[in-house]
């Protein structure tokens, strides 16, 4: 059960500021320095900087939108893994060991080189491949279908 305790205010009755140092004490945001981040560049800076102390000033670079190219790129393992799973979705199509998958109509732009390749992969339709993903393609005995630069 709960005890119940006279308030405070109760206590302090007939005394000019309430307990609270000086008659406005108890009163609006004057007490406590300002109310939300009021204050933060003079008297409450030290707590600013030991909260967030990267709080004033600018970093980094933000790069321009027509400067970022929004490639979409994958993996040569992630295409070798999947390649069953599109000649079932008719993305791909597959005579005897080959696989011959047009990157272009899956909407890739540029494929990377991490992963294994165990299939003989016929890629067409390729904007772009990185040396490493070229050599597992060919060493495998694929074949990459290149726009010619």
């Amino acid at each position: 059960m709960q005890k119940r305790r006279s308030k405070k205010i109760n206590k302090m009755r007939g005394r000019r500021a309430a307990g609270y140092g000086f008659s406005a004490g108890h009163r609006a945001s004057g007490q406590r320095g300002g109310k939300g981040m009021a204050g933060s560049k003079k008297h409450h800076y030290i707590k600013v900087m030991q909260e967030n102390p990267r709080y004033f000033g600018k970093w980094g670079f933000k790069r321009p939108q027509k400067v970022i190219d929004n490639l979409i790129a994958i993996n040569i393992g992630d295409i070798d893994e999947a390649a069953d799973r599109l000649v079932e979705q008719g993305a791909a199509t597959r005579t005897g060991k080959r696989y011959q998958i047009d990157v272009a109509k899956l909407g890739i732009d540029r494929i990377l080189g991490s992963g294994k390749v165990t299939r003989k992969l016929n890629l067409v339709g390729v904007k772009a491949i990185t040396p490493r993903a070229r050599e597992k393609v060919t060493g495998v005995g694929g074949t990459i279908d290149l726009p010619a630069e």
